[in-house]
């Protein structure tokens, strides 16, 4: 624990002094990576918003109509994020405030965005 706490005052000295990016494509899969509550719900809020466009084309482009698709997209976007966090960082959901904390980071947004290039989508290619 020492340390991490080490590393996350380095990496705090260098961002400070504007040397060194605090987010850095290699630390998105470096298990071993210190995360701020911040910087980590930023990343899971951004993902979630890449998967809610992605689906929200393909959704509509195929084109998929009914309630139980929206279902879908939520598990599928749930699921990403939780093996992102808890399988690839192996991070501690206590240390983030509890459960389900990290798990809704950007989910009303991705929501909005996914309903928003659906409907877009679904009425321009088919109507």
């Amino acid at each position: 624990m020492a340390m991490k706490l080490k590393k996350a005052a380095k990496s705090s000295a260098k961002h400070q002094s504007g040397h060194v990016s605090s987010l850095k494509l290699a630390k998105l899969f470096d298990p071993e990576a210190v995360w701020d509550k911040d910087q980590l719900g930023d990343v899971l809020h951004w993902i979630r918003q890449i998967v809610a466009l992605v689906c929200g084309l393909l959704w509509g482009s195929i084109p998929l109509v009914g309630g139980i698709w929206i279902v879908v997209f939520l598990l599928i976007s749930s699921g990403i994020i939780y093996g992102y966090y808890a399988t690839i960082l192996k991070v501690d959901e206590e240390e983030f405030g509890g459960h389900g904390s990290l798990l809704q980071e950007g989910l009303f947004a991705s929501i909005t965005l996914f309903l928003l290039v659906w409907t877009l989508v679904y009425s321009l290619a088919h109507f």
